[in-house]
């Protein structure tokens, strides 16, 4: 019996598609012979809970996610799980779950929306965001605003730029509990589809094998290459706040100066979005991989084990 959890849900366009991925990965825990039973978590929006008290309920939520999870998971004794991560807080909080139950996992991420076009150019919700500010500058006119508005993001997913979701979606697969290539397919591209069922079908032979488990990767020296992988893409902050968690979870005291003692040694060898000119879409067409990043960064070993590859 393998539980198959997302956040799934109609507030943004990060976890909307989550079906479709969640359906492709219960083929494949069906087809090696397992029975797939699917539940749904909570989830907040740091793109709407901003500006209002609603942010104050953003950091929570990844604490009613990991506890849902555990809740599901240990109450039905479930024999694993495949988790899946759409946006912000939902990735963090289901790898806590995940790694708190330490049962067979594979977590997948949902993938990034696609960049739109606006004048010959490369558009994302980021450019929205920075219109407003010229708007307001006197720089940018309101229909040109609109205009950008409407064409910005056109298509489901994560926001496509090293925010907290493409972050967190490298670091799960840096650890080796998300498939290779989790972290930068598309939302909609077909190849997510067959990587989600593949999930699947991992799941079901880690539980034949008997591992690795979550805490078998999550080890002192694969927390040093989440955080160098994060520091060689110029990652979101918001990782200090969720790798120490994840270390938790594994029984591991690390912490925010564990952290930016690798970040001090690691050399910026990426430079996707926000800080341009690569979205996470054309990090992905120059064959970028999160892990090999992160190993070319760390000059050290990758995990002992990876679960998901």
């Amino acid at each position: 019996m393998v539980a198959v959890g997302s956040p799934i849900g109609e507030m943004t366009p990060c976890n909307v598609h989550l079906g479709a991925l969640v359906a492709a990965a219960k083929s494949g825990i069906q087809a090696a012979g397992g029975v797939p039973r699917e539940f749904a978590t909570a989830s907040v929006a740091d793109s709407l809970s901003m500006n209002h008290s609603g942010m104050k309920f953003s950091l929570v939520s990844r604490e009613i996610i990991a506890d849902s999870v555990e809740a599901v998971v240990q109450g039905h004794a479930y024999d694993a799980i495949v988790g899946f991560g759409g946006c912000d807080k939902t990735l963090p909080g289901m790898m806590m779950g995940m790694i708190r139950c330490n049962v067979p996992a594979v977590f997948m991420y949902g993938g990034s929306a696609l960049p739109g076009q606006w004048r010959g150019q490369d558009v994302t919700i980021l450019d929205v965001y920075e219109g407003v500010g010229a708007v307001l500058a006197g720089e940018l006119c309101a229909e040109d605003l609109a205009q950008l508005e409407r064409v910005a993001v056109p298509t489901v997913g994560s926001c496509p730029g090293q925010f907290s979701a493409n972050t967190l979606a490298m670091i799960a697969e840096t650890l080796g509990i998300a498939p290779l290539q989790a972290a930068t397919i598309p939302a909609v591209h077909a190849e997510r589809q067959t990587l989600a069922r593949r999930a699947g079908e991992r799941v079901m032979r880690i539980l034949a094998d008997g591992g690795p488990l979550p805490r078998d990767l999550v080890t002192r020296k694969s927390l040093e290459n989440a955080c160098a992988a994060v520091a060689a893409t110029g990652g979101s902050t918001n990782a200090v706040l969720h790798i120490p968690s994840l270390a938790h979870e594994a029984g591991i005291r690390f912490t925010a100066d564990d952290a930016a003692v690798v970040f001090a040694r690691t050399p910026l060898l990426g430079r996707p979005a926000p800080r341009r000119p690569l979205s996470c879409q054309g990090s992905a067409r120059r064959g970028r991989c999160a892990g090999g990043t992160a190993r070319a960064a760390a000059a050290r070993a990758p995990p002992r084990r990876c679960a998901a590859h």
